[in-house]
């Protein structure tokens, strides 16, 4: 089961966003100024949060719908 209330993640720290698609190669996307756009709460996948680290999230979506 997995648990549905999640750590926040505070994109004030975040600079890079690595989008993992399912069968093809990362895609990076700078994170500034672009917080306001950003809601993980509304995707399909795992989020894997290195920003107190290196300032990186990683995020895996789910399926190929």
């Amino acid at each position: 089961m997995k648990n549905c209330f999640t750590r926040p993640i505070d994109l004030s720290k975040v600079d890079k966003l690595i989008y993992h698609l399912p069968d093809g190669p990362p895609l990076s996307l700078e994170v500034n100024g672009l917080e306001d756009l950003i809601d993980f709460e509304m995707e399909l996948g795992d989020v894997c949060d290195t920003s107190e680290i290196d300032g990186v999230v990683h995020f895996f979506p789910k399926g190929n719908a």
